[in-house]
């Protein structure tokens, strides 16, 4: 009993001592720093504009509300908990570069909302691109669409240039095409390598721009989501192969999968440059 006592009186010192160095000590400040986004300089709402051909009106989405502008649109809205985001869409099927350029130089409602945006979504090259593979028909290599791109790329040039005048400042984003034909006509390796050269001419264009991104969408698109059922479709039959992120009634356009999609490449991008267009002006 007594050698108990003995070990025992010294450690409840040390525990006392303990006890008191820890209440009387300051704690040293963490150097931990945790990052949060309450209390940025935010905007409330902001205001969304987006112009383009089917891809913007959303031909294809069964839902009909407009394809990939009101994913984006609720996306935004929930991640940085505005109260609302106000979306323009000027989507118009089957326009090409030239036609969606005279409209944003022509419409007064185009242009007005352009002006009072926060952000822009474009989508164009689609029809371009189609009625440039309809003039070539026979075309056997990819260097036959050099003139078609070009012409393009002209157009394409001056619409950034017209919405740069409307709005000096808003970042805008121009989706890229893809192949809805890969599936069906792998072989045809011109077609591919056309849509990759449309898309370099486009995202050279955004890079000439102030504030402006390319948005690629090909990859997401061309195959399709690669499931055990399509497989086996594909393996045991040498039918018309469906593209499972395409509209089943034209197999062109996006389906709803396909516009999902589309707006998580979108939203992404705009996501990354949120000091462009979320950030209140400073005083």
């Amino acid at each position: 009993m007594k050698r108990f006592s003995t070990i025992l009186i010294p450690l409840a010192v040390a525990v006392a001592t303990l006890l008191v160095l820890f209440f009387t000590i300051p704690k040293a400040d963490s150097r931990i720093k945790v990052v949060s986004d309450e209390g940025q300089n935010y905007k409330e709402s902001v205001h969304f504009v987006a112009v383009g051909d089917s891809l913007t009106e959303g031909v294809g989405d069964e839902t009909q509300r407009g394809g990939y502008v009101p994913l984006v649109a609720d996306a935004l809205q929930q991640k940085y908990e505005l109260a609302s985001v106000e979306k323009d869409n000027y989507g118009v099927s089957g326009e090409r570069s030239d036609q969606i350029l005279k409209r944003v130089k022509k419409d007064s409602d185009v242009q007005n909302s352009l002006k009072s945006s926060d952000l822009i979504t474009i989508t164009v090259g689609g029809n371009d691109l189609f009625q440039a593979f309809q003039k070539n028909l026979n075309a056997k290599k990819a260097n036959q669409f050099n003139r078609s791109i070009r012409k393009y790329g002209e157009h394409v040039s001056d619409l950034l240039t017209e919405i740069r005048k409307l709005n000096p400042q808003a970042p805008i984003y121009v989706v890229g095409i893809y192949n809805p034909y890969y599936l069906n006509f792998p072989d045809i390796k011109a077609m591919q390598t056309v849509v990759d050269n449309w898309n370099d001419e486009t995202q050279r264009l955004t890079t000439e721009t102030t504030n402006c991104f390319f948005v690629p969408v090909n990859d997401l698109l061309y195959k399709g989501i690669a499931t055990k059922d399509s497989q086996q479709t594909s393996e045991s039959s040498s039918s018309e192969v469906k593209n499972n992120v395409l509209y089943d009634k034209d197999n062109f356009h996006p389906n709803n999968l396909g516009y999902q999609l589309m707006a998580n490449a979108i939203q992404e991008k705009i996501i990354d440059t949120k000091e462009l267009w979320l950030m209140k002006e400073s005083k």
